[in-house]
């Protein structure tokens, strides 16, 4: 699916720019361009965007809080802050993340793609269901554990290790014993102390 951008920036000039670089990247599309933060909860419902691009400058003070209050009602929107001029950092903890004015195309390229692979992982870790064998193996792997170890301890063959272990690389999105392993603690099926050092 691709991604639909809202981009939110009074300047007619930053705002083409930015579209330009995004409508460059493939998978990405920008669905709309408003230049106030007013009606940004309807066009983010009409488009169906996932990603809003937003110059803090145009929030008053009221606004300040937008950025949470999106994410509230719509939990997998990506939201960017786009700063065109100093800003403390302190306000900014809201957003998903940061494109500078000065940034170099690249930059913004590699930041969006980071920021949508990240939101992806999230989604289908949401929507994670593992079996109780598949847990099993998770935290056995997230222990440290070989292949040949999980298979002797679980009474099982080596092939079906394998196959859980890919089960659980489809359905959690992760592909590293590390990233495993973090999932496995922050979900809670392992201790800290239970970690192979």
């Amino acid at each position: 699916m691709s991604n639909r951008v809202i981009i939110c920036e009074a300047s007619e000039i930053i705002t083409n720019g930015l579209y330009e670089i995004i409508q460059s990247i493939n998978g990405f599309d920008v669905v709309a361009r408003l230049d106030t933060p007013e009606h940004l909860s309807e066009k983010i419902l009409s488009t169906d965007a996932n990603i809003v691009i937003i110059n803090p400058n145009l929030l008053g003070f009221t606004d300040r809080n937008l950025p949470s209050t999106l994410v509230k009602d719509y939990p997998h929107l990506v939201v960017i802050a786009l700063v065109t001029n100093y800003m403390e950092s302190s306000s900014l903890k809201g957003y998903d993340g940061i494109i500078e004015i000065n940034d170099p195309k690249l930059k913004v390229i590699n930041k969006l793609n980071q920021l949508t692979q990240d939101n992806d992982k999230q989604e289908k870790a949401d929507d994670v269901e593992l079996s109780k064998r598949e847990i099993d193996v998770l935290v056995a792997v997230a222990k440290g554990m070989m292949n040949k170890e999980i298979a002797d301890q679980m009474s099982i063959s080596i092939h079906t290790v394998i196959s859980h272990r890919k089960n659980i690389t489809r359905k959690t999105g992760i592909k590293s014993v590390s990233g495993l392993t973090v999932y496995a603690l922050l979900n809670n099926l392992i201790d800290e102390n239970e970690v192979y050092k």
